[in-house]
């Protein structure tokens, strides 16, 4: 029977004077406690509060730099000037990233808004560079992991971070704190610079999805990079994940193969939830990790490890709690890794290290109270020897990172508050024999045959090195067994149990017995075997077996294995594989196979199917000396005949010259403490005088009525009964106990009673003497006495009173005795006027119950990126043109646009604005140039010139002073109201694409909650599946005043999973009774979008519903069926209710193509009649018998129901607000550098045209920007996210777009009784918007302009950023044909201009290259 030692430290006190152990370097730092530490090349670095050191590996100071000193600069721009003294400022180092082959080391941390720096890895002080760059948490303390990763052949820091969304520059407070994680240049020559997270298209990063992400650790192995984070959620269960990364050719895809998995541990009660420290395994495949896991109590820790390695596969995944930006925010479910072994149960650890030597795992574990343990574990991850190898003086922390030295590799570093110490792996000079060095038990520890001393393998170079073998349950160097062979003769076979290393060396054995030397059969190592005469019983015989100049001797007594007989129980089978003898059916015999292995004993006692095991025992810290109780916990445990506990015993004196100290942990155990050569009795006393022969002292403990030598052992005993709960509600005084040994009786003290889950679980002490054995125990309660021998358990009568209560109630029928017909029409009446207070209270209690809270997961919001987006604006009508135009991966390249000689020289033409300006004059002077060729012409011109927005720029701005100028345009406040011509849609799309980023980064957030809540909004009633229309809505137009009661309906829906009919996890889904079966459709795969973060893949009409009504009888929900009911020529489309389906029930969704219906059906839908054949809520122009349909008859007003339309305003009120301030907000301070440009220029032509009047250029802001961007995008959200938008959607949009324009408008507008509902819905807001807009205008005109360098600098990053996404030679194909249409007019045009004739002859020369293409071109 094996059990798993448990160590139980117990730390008293006693003098080390061992000689000859490696000492522990220690380095004492200043300026605060160690913040972080590492090691790399030769050098250690070490941060604290103030300082920055590098140290030799001896923890010799090489150099420091301090950390205080003057941030001089800008938010965004400036330095770090460090003082010797003082100064008011610290870099609070949060991130060391060492770069060995550039010999660099990146510090970056909080200074200002965040700062990084550059130094010299041989030098620190020698600054390299210092920029302002927040790419750690700027803030002291923040938890981050940062290092230095190989993607595709370049190096990165990679960084994961609490970051933020939102700063205050005035005192760098975080406004939005959100945790990701970045890919950061590590020099200037990479994109977007040094420190840079911009890749060459996008700027790449993953977001955690909610707040309190925590990162433990990253590291990356091969191409593989590791991230381990804690997700300390309020709202849900804590949990431990891992993210994988794959090196991939750049920052984009490295990011966007992100994989992850949640890591569960651990086995027993409690769900340990929190990685506290974590150590990757360096080694082959499979990687193993080792983890410290606690939960919510901080005292209850356990070591586990893990297979970690990567999946092979790599499917489309997105992660639930980490995306790439624009993801959705709903994600597939990552898989869950479980430890392969929890190694250990030990309170406050609180940092690992975990070292591969050999076949051997050597965990490294740092304690709360200042301990550093030591863990072997074989290859099979069996915990073996557990030992303290340094204890810190005063009982500090250790640091939760821990580092080999890389040299050697014989040292950890470990850090304790403000120190850091250099401490060996093991003291293998300590053990002064070849025994001792065995039993020692330490791989890095083996015996020196040349040395004859305990030492290191690369300590032994040229010689023997033996060690201990790679299984540990050997308790002995040798061992021995028998044989017998077919004549019956009895051979021994001795098993050595050493590991040979090093030199080889010969290896003899030699048998030496009571009757004489014995013949040896032969030897070969580890083996050797010799003939046993025919006696065997009480024989004695020597071995001694030698390798090399090293010899080993053992005495056995030989037993006779047919001597040793009885029941076949774990202690005979022990007894007779100790002997060396076989175990086989049940009996001992003379064979045995292999060397010894207790494992086959175990199960062979009656009704023992498994292994005792041990979860807990309570304290980790006892006595046993009894002053305090152990309380052991486990399962199989009744046919245990012991435990085991090994104590430890560290006992340290710290000697301040002749004044000896002991440090005891544990005092509260100790009564006295003795010494050997004084009288005194403290934990103080003088050494002997220092001439005198070399001191020695023993201290002895008093602990209760003994007296210990350190170390000892101290045991106790108590007892734990449980007895089902009842109601007498006894208390401990209530109760005597005793135990019975012999013919004594022992008092048992009951110390408590605790009541948990139905069981009453009484604790009580018995004091006796160690050697003593409790055969019954006696529970006494008044005058009764139960008697508990081993396994019996106290049983009481639960008596339960229960007093039935019988409830009359009566029951009254009212019979109506009038039948007159005044009655009936009263009646009828009163249920009218019933009905439409019914109506109005309803619509009053949602007004006023309404909130705001529906959008609680919308996950990562979809944005559109950049080409996708501007393309829309560019072309809303979409078709061949726009497609042309974009560079898209699914594209094939041969079919692509190809840059050819004509587009050359147009787009060199292009770019003389002479020739620019005269063709937009020529074409828009056309008649047959209708507006849709103005705005094709605008958005193909804006693709060609996309490169080069700064000339785009420079010519809108020309064409547009030349058309505010003209005669025509007298009436000063119509002038970019429409688009009439070619540079107001050039306005447009120049809009579009200077906002984006003003989108994506502020608004877009804003515009897709707004369209989420409405979504959600409608979706709360009744919609009408033929119209559209939706009792919940902001728009009149739309409102389902029609519709009849309705009660919700939560469903289990179950997907079918491929052909063999398996049933997935059931979808919660809430429906509507009066939801058609394809509304039902609708509403599950939105569901299932929201929980896995992708869309179903199979088209609605491929999905079947089927409704479960019994065991193997299923019924078909179908639109339209024989059940349907039908008025007129006129089918109802079948609902829930229909069906009569109720809440709770099971519905199957199959896919057509893979599970045929049950009756074909093809969708009604698809009927060109449709809206004319069917109908769903509101009732055909027929005549009908409404006996049949008592629903039908309440009369409806829709007057009544427009309350619907206010709740529905009160429920997205707070969205739309967000939009609107956050689209004319200035923040932090300033307006997009857009708007401040162009604002700036109407400014600038006002005053040139000598217009005084600030209406018009109010008007000419609005026209331009609200009217001509916002929206655009306000009614077409379909242009920003990747969603669909229904006519009922677009409804509610313009009647939030109409409310925003009214809040750009001078003129103040009465409204009536007759005015339209979507004005009057809001009236009341529209004056408050009024003043946030002339306030908005107001602060833009007061913004510091922005010099025409800083807005060259911010076009050109603008074209940078999106380059070489757009198909420019088709727009050039395609502007081209307007050219070749025109191109006499434009070519008159030119010389009226006085366009040079190199000019002209340029345009030739594009015109016959184009048609020279023509002619020679196969089409």
């Amino acid at each position: 029977m094996e059990f798993a030692w448990l160590p139980l430290f117990l730390a008293l006190g006693g003098l080390l004077g061992a000689r000859g152990l490696q000492e522990i370097d220690v380095f004492p730092s200043r300026g605060g406690d160690i913040r972080d530490f590492i090691v790399a090349a030769r050098w250690v670095y070490v941060v604290t509060g103030d300082y920055l050191y590098q140290l030799n590996l001896s923890l010799g100071l090489l150099h420091s730099l301090t950390q205080r000193g003057e941030y001089i600069g800008s938010r965004f721009s400036g330095r770090f000037n460090r003082t010797l003294e003082g100064g008011t400022s610290t870099f609070s180092v949060n991130t060391l990233a060492p770069l060995v082959e550039r010999n660099l080391l990146f510090t970056c941390g909080a200074l200002n808004c965040g700062f990084c720096e550059t130094l010299n890895l041989t030098d620190i002080t020698r600054i390299l560079s210092g920029e302002a760059y927040a790419l750690s948490p700027v803030v002291p303390k923040g938890a981050s992991v940062g290092f230095v990763v190989d993607v595709n052949e370049e190096s990165y820091i990679l960084s994961a971070a609490e970051g933020f969304e939102g700063i205050n520059e005035k005192n760098c407070s975080v406004i939005k704190r959100v945790s990701k994680i970045r890919l950061h240049n590590t020099h200037d020559s990479q994109d977007g610079g040094l420190f840079s997270s911009l890749d060459s298209s996008d700027n790449p990063e993953i977001f955690a999805r909610r707040a309190g992400v925590q990162f433990v650790d990253a590291f990356q192995i091969k191409s593989t990079i590791f991230i381990f984070s804690n997700l300390n959620h309020v709202e849900k269960p804590h949990k431990v994940r891992l993210l994988w990364f794959a090196d991939k050719l750049n920052k984009t895809k490295t990011l966007r193969s992100l994989r992850g998995a949640i890591l569960v541990c651990c086995e027993g009660v409690e769900v340990h939830q929190r990685l506290v420290s974590s150590s990757v395994v360096l080694g082959d495949q499979p990687v193993l990790w080792a983890g410290i896991f606690t939960d919510h109590d901080v005292t209850n820790t356990e070591l586990a490890v893990y297979d970690v390695s990567p999946p092979t596969d790599a499917p489309t995944y997105r992660d639930p709690d980490f995306g790439y930006t624009g993801e959705p925010s709903k994600g597939d479910v990552p898989i869950t890794l479980r430890p392969l072994r929890v190694l250990l149960k030990h309170p406050y650890m609180t940092s690992v290290l975990a070292v591969k030597l050999n076949n051997w795992l050597i965990v490294f574990i740092g304690t709360g109270d200042g301990q550093l343990l030591k863990l072997t574990v074989d290859a099979k991850l069996q915990a073996q020897c557990l030992s303290v190898i340094w204890k810190a003086p005063d009982d500090r922390r250790v640091f939760p990172k821990m580092h080999l030295d890389p040299v050697g590799r014989k040292h950890v570093f470990v850090a304790v508050r403000d120190k850091l110490m250099r401490v060996p792996v093991s003291q293998c000079v300590q053990h002064s024999s070849l025994q001792s060095c065995w039993n020692a038990r330490d791989p890095y520890c083996g015996w020196c045959g040349a040395l004859t001393r305990c030492s290191f393998e690369d300590e032994c170079p040229s010689s023997l090195w033996l060690s201990v073998p790679d299984d540990l349950r050997q308790r002995r160097m040798l061992s021995h067994s028998f044989q017998e062979d077919a004549e019956g003769k009895i051979t021994l076979v001795v098993f050595t149990h050493l590991k040979r290393g090093g030199a080889p060396a010969n290896f003899s054995c030699r048998f030496d017995s009571s009757v004489g030397v014995l013949g040896g059969l032969g030897h070969r190592y580890p083996e050797c075997t010799c003939l046993l005469p025919p006696v065997i019983a009480g024989l004695r015989v020597s071995v001694t077996v030698s390798l090399g100049e090293v010899d080993v001797t053992e005495e056995l007594n030989l037993l006779n294995c047919s001597g040793i007989t009885g029941a076949p129980t774990p202690l005979l089978c022990s007894q007779c594989l100790a002997a060396g003898c076989g175990w086989s059916n049940g009996a001992c015999t003379w064979t045995r196979r292999g060397a010894l292995n207790m494992s086959i004993c175990q199960g062979l006692q009656t009704g023992v199917d498994s292994l005792p095991e041990i979860f807990n025992i309570t304290p980790s810290e006892m006595s046993f000396y009894g002053k305090n109780n152990a309380v052991l916990t486990g399962r199989n445990l009744g046919h245990v005949i012991g435990v085991r506990l090994q104590g430890h015993l560290d006992c340290s004196a710290k000697d301040g010259k002749r004044r000896m100290n002991i440090t005891v942990s544990n005092l509260k155990f100790v009564d006295e403490v003795i010494h050997s050569h004084t009288d005194e009795r403290s934990l103080q006393f003088e050494s002997l005088a220092a001439d005198r022969d070399p001191f020695s002292s023993s201290v002895t403990l008093r602990v209760a009525n003994h007296t210990l030598a350190c170390p000892n052992a101290i045991h106790h005993l108590r007892l734990t009964i449980e007895k089902k709960s009842d109601e007498l509600q006894m208390a401990p005084e209530d109760l005597r106990g005793k135990g019975a040994q012999g013919g004594e009786d022992y008092d048992c003290v009951i110390t408590k009673i605790e009541r948990s889950n139905g069981t009453d679980i009484i604790t009580c002490v018995i004091k006796i003497s160690i050697d003593a054995e409790i055969t019954a125990v006696k529970i006494m309660y008044g005058s009764q006495t139960k008697v508990l021998t081993h396994f019996d358990y106290l049983k009481l009568l639960l008596l339960l009173l229960v007093v039935p209560l019988i409830v009359g109630t009566g029951v009254g029928v009212y019979c109506w005795q009038k039948r007159s017909l005044t009655a009936r029409m009263n009646n009828l009446i009163e249920v009218l006027e019933m009905d439409i207070r019914n109506d109005i209270r309803q619509g009053f209690v949602d007004m006023q119950t309404e909130d705001s809270d529906l959008i609680e997961n919308v996950g990562a919001i979809p944005f559109l990126d950049y080409k996708h987006f501007a393309a829309k604006i560019f072309f809303p009508e979409g078709g061949s043109l726009m497609t042309a135009c974009l560079k898209d991966i699914s594209q094939d390249p041969r079919k692509m646009e190809k840059q050819d000689d004509g587009c050359g020289r147009l787009a060199q033409l292009l770019r003389e604005p002479l020739f620019l300006t005269s063709m937009v004059h020529t074409l828009e002077e056309q008649k047959s140039f209708t507006i849709q060729h103005k705005c094709t012409v605008a958005s193909v011109l804006t693709v060609a010139l996309h490169r080069d927005l700064g000339y785009l720029t420079e010519v809108m701005e020309q064409l547009l002073r030349v058309a505010m100028e003209q005669p025509s345009n007298g009436q000063h406040k119509m002038v970019l109201r429409r688009t009439q011509s070619i540079v107001e849609k050039v306005l447009t799309n120049w809009m579009s694409i200077c906002l984006y980023g003003f989108l994506r980064e502020s608004a877009g957030q804003h515009l897709y909650f707004l369209v989420s809540a409405l979504t959600q909004q409608i979706a709360k009633g009744p919609v009408d599946s033929v119209t559209e229309k939706a009792l919940y809505t902001l728009s009149e137009d739309w409102l389902l005043w029609q519709a009849q009661d309705f009660t919700a309906v939560k469903l289990q829906a179950v997907f079918v999973v491929g052909g063999d009919g398996q049933l997935s996890e059931p979808l919660e889904v809430e429906a509507l009774s009066c939801d058609t079966v394809d509304q039902v459709k609708l509403k599950i795969l939105a569901v299932f979008k929201a929980k896995f973060g992708f869309a179903y893949n199979i088209p609605l009409r491929d999905i079947r519903l089927e409704l479960e009504q019994g065991p193997g009888v299923f019924v078909a929900l179908e639109e339209v069926d024989r059940s349907s009911e039908v008025i007129g020529e006129v089918t109802m489309l079948n609902t829930l209710r229909h069906y009569k389906v109720p809440a709770k029930v099971t519905v199957k969704v199959l896919s057509t193509g893979c599970h045929p219906p049950l009756v074909s059906q093809s969708s009604v839908k698809d009927d060109q009649n449709f809206s004319v054949k069917y109908f769903h809520l509101i009732d055909p122009d027929v005549c009908e018998d409404q006996g049949m349909n008592p629903e039908r008859k309440k009369l409806k007003l829709k007057e009544v129901h427009l309350t619907k339309l206010l709740s529905t305003k009160v429920a997205v009120h707070s969205y739309m607000v967000n939009l609107f301030r956050g689209i004319w907000g200035v923040g932090p301070g300033k307006a997009p550098p857009a708007i401040k440009h162009f604002f700036d220029f109407l400014d600038g032509q006002a005053a040139r045209m000598k217009i005084a009047d600030p209406e018009v250029l109010h008007i000419w802001k609005t026209n331009s920007l609200p009217l001509r961007f916002w929206v655009n995008i306000l009614k077409n959200p379909q242009f920003v996210f990747d969603m669909d938008k229904s006519d009922h959607l677009d409804g509610c949009l313009s009647v939030i777009a109409q409310a925003f324009m009214d809040s750009f408008s001078l003129t103040d507008t009465k409204l009536g009784k007759h005015a339209p509902t979507n004005k009057l819905l809001y009236a009341k807001d529209i004056p408050q918007f009024k003043q946030e807009v002339k306030a908005y205008y107001n602060c833009v005109r007061e913004q510091q302009p922005i010099t025409t360098a800083e807005f060259k600098d911010f076009l050109l990053e603008e074209s940078r950023k999106h380059d070489n996404e757009f198909n420019e030679p088709a727009a050039l194909r395609e502007l081209y044909k307007f050219i070749h249409q025109y191109f006499t007019e434009i070519e008159q045009k030119l010389e009226h201009s006085g366009a040079p004739a190199e000019l002209k002859e340029q345009l030739k020369q594009v015109k016959n290259q184009f048609d020279g293409q023509k002619s020679c071109s196969w089409d």
